[in-house]
């Protein structure tokens, strides 16, 4: 069965996807204007990532506990309802430490919600779960690199204008669920709150967690710090990140499953990682035209990496798969909280460049911990498969 012909249940939750990961990258052709607007400095606007992923990390070990005791359809409202009212309130900041604050209740609801719609995706798609992850990775794709657009397009007149807009959309994404999807089953077994902490007791998962860590380091550098070294207009840097999107959407759901067809999943995982801090280098020392190639660049590699992290997470261990998503996402996020902060200040310490090559240190530390690890990581996913297709339960956002 295509990919296309889907209930409406499951379009309704893609497009709310698309939407909700459109706000992680919303802010990227604004932070300059944002600083401008509220008078701050480019580590203090930074935050708006760091709140905002700190408490996704946290999330991650309560959004489990929380689908598994009233259903996949009343996480979902609820992530929505939070977006909705907290990215309203982001446009009505009147101090960047208001914005911080809202961008972080918007963390907890992207979390309820992004780490239910994948299982709500499997459980209602048809032709099977490996048609409803792809139509998921779309769903990523198209909001990662519809989101530096719509920032732009909105913040080139305030930059408050992206944060309604954002939650116009949310609402009617509220509406469409409430309206075409029905309750999905409940797990038979509750999912407790220290259960995603036991399963990084698997030497693979915890193996795939670390090497993500620094992976997001890296990749929150791209994504947070980048507007502030290209210091263009909205129109310019959102027109930068589309085609950074474009990439990432593309090497992850077409690209990437070739690749590890060819030539296995780890080396992959590695050579990608390597040749992301090649390209780190190369946008932190050269000219402004070689800032703009290396960032489009970087979204071919962080859309490879995306990918394969997460059948990594999903697949190298026998804990449930939203046990192990929520997991190996507790540890990786912490590091999407860090370095969107710790860029800026290590701009302050040193200059400019040198942030980059703390990313790229920290992308060469993910391919030596696969390259260390990669007994622990290689896994049959064949094997494990059948036993996840059958879970009910919730996936977490791994990508």
């Amino acid at each position: 069965m295509s990919i296309l012909r889907q209930p409406t249940a499951v379009w309704a939750t893609a497009g709310a996807s698309v939407v909700a990961f459109m706000g992680i990258g919303l802010v990227d052709p604004i932070l300059p204007s944002i600083a401008k607007g509220l008078q701050a400095t480019p580590s203090q606007v930074s935050l708006l990532f760091t709140s905002y992923f700190l408490i996704t990390a946290v999330a991650m070990l309560v959004t489990g506990f929380v689908s598994s005791r009233i259903g996949g359809k009343k996480t979902l409202l609820a992530g929505l309802a939070l977006v909705v009212v907290f990215a309203a309130l982001s446009g009505t900041s009147g101090s960047v430490g208001e914005l911080v604050g809202f961008r972080a209740g918007w963390g907890l609801g992207n979390a309820l919600f992004v780490s239910t719609s994948l299982a709500v995706i499997v459980g209602a798609a048809a032709g099977g779960s490996s048609a409803a992850i792809l139509l998921y990775e779309s769903a990523l794709g198209l909001g990662m690199a519809c989101g530096p657009l719509v920032g732009a397009l909105l913040g080139d007149a305030s930059w408050r204008y992206p944060f309604f807009g954002t939650a116009a959309l949310m609402a009617i994404g509220f509406i469409a669920i409430t309206a075409f999807l029905k309750e999905q089953p409940r797990p038979a077994r509750k999912t407790s709150l220290l259960d995603p902490v036991k399963a990084l007791g698997h030497g693979g998962l915890a193996s795939a967690a670390a090497s993500a860590f620094f992976y997001n380091y890296a990749f929150f550098t791209v994504l947070a710090f980048t507007p502030f070294v290209l210091n263009m207009t909205p129109y310019k840097s959102g027109a930068v990140f589309f085609a950074w999107g474009v990439l990432l959407a593309v090497f992850s759901v077409l690209v990437a499953p070739r690749l590890q067809k060819r030539f296995g999943s780890l080396k992959v995982l590695g050579g990608s990682l390597l040749l992301l801090a090649v390209d780190l280098v190369v946008l932190g020392y050269g000219n402004h035209t070689a800032a703009v190639a290396g960032t489009i660049v970087s979204g071919a590699f962080i859309g490879l990496n995306n990918t394969v992290y997460t059948e990594l997470a999903l697949g190298v261990s026998d804990a449930p798969r939203p046990v192990a998503s929520a997991g190996y996402n507790f540890v990786r996020w912490f590091a999407a909280a860090a370095a969107p902060f710790l860029a800026p200040k290590i701009e302050e310490w040193t200059d400019i460049h040198i942030p980059f090559v703390v990313a790229a240190v920290a992308a060469v530390v993910g391919a030596g911990i696969v390259w260390v690890r990669r007994g622990a990581l290689r896994h049959d996913a064949e094997e494990l498969e059948p036993k996840h297709r059958t879970e009910d339960g919730v996936a977490v956002f791994a990508n």
